[in-house]
């Protein structure tokens, strides 16, 4: 199943209150694996940024006023999500904004139910805990050593990771490629072995190396052996 991972970057807390998106970025997962493919674009917000977001996320006015409007490259950014599952951290306010936008230049909304909130899913599976995406970094043992300020598509990248160990964890890989293997199995074979798993994830299945002990060292073995005192063996 295709999904998508976003994250948006904003002048403020609340779209209602004029508040607008200035940076979106997305990270496409096929039966949650990412796939390499991203999207991201930042925004001209057509207002003055407020130095508390600037404080969080390092755009400036100058830097965004020379980027495109919203409305000028919407249709990639549709054409990026499809019709796929939309999955963000606190994931109401980024559907917020994005469907704010959306409604600003006649656009439809994207639909709720495609929604996947992984404050929700961290919530459900570690009552109590910290929830930020930084206490589920560093929870999951996931690099963020890079994360100095908030960005939309880096954001993204890591909550693709925490979204993984949400639903499964990092067996999740080997999972699909059996699946994948079954699917190319002939009708008359009884089973999967570990062996065509193994040629799926890692390459071209290798042939076995010897690794019967040759006579030399089953002596030496022997002699070792013989010279242990009070061997529980030999009691």
């Amino acid at each position: 199943m295709r999904e998508i991972v976003f994250d948006t970057e904003t002048t403020g807390l609340d779209p209602k209150t004029g508040d607008r998106m200035v940076e979106i970025g997305c990270v496409e997962m096929i039966g949650r694996v990412e796939t390499g493919n991203t999207y991201h674009a930042y925004y001209n917000p057509e207002r003055d940024m407020p130095a508390a977001a600037e404080a969080v996320h390092g755009l400036s006015i100058s830097f965004l006023e020379t980027k495109p409007k919203f409305s000028e490259t919407v249709d990639e950014l549709l054409e990026f999500l499809g019709d796929a599952p939309l999955v963000a951290h606190n994931a109401g306010f980024d559907f917020g904004f994005l469907n704010s936008e959306l409604e600003m230049i006649g656009r439809q909304p994207i639909a709720m139910d495609r929604m996947v909130d992984t404050v929700a899913l961290a919530r459900k599976k570690h009552p109590g805990a910290k929830l930020s995406l930084d206490a589920l970094c560093t929870r999951y043992g996931i690099d963020r050593s890079h994360r100095v300020k908030h960005g939309a598509l880096l954001d993204a990248e890591l909550l693709a990771q925490v979204y993984v160990e949400l639903t499964g964890g990092r067996q999740i890989g080997l999972e699909l490629a059996a699946e994948a293997v079954e699917a190319e199995v002939s009708p008359g074979s009884v089973s999967v072995s570990s062996a065509q798993i193994a040629a799926k994830v890692t390459g071209p299945l290798r042939e076995p190396r010897p690794h019967a002990a040759s006579e030399e060292e089953l002596a030496r073995h022997k002699e070792f052996i013989a010279g242990i005192d009070n061997a529980i063996w030999a009691r």
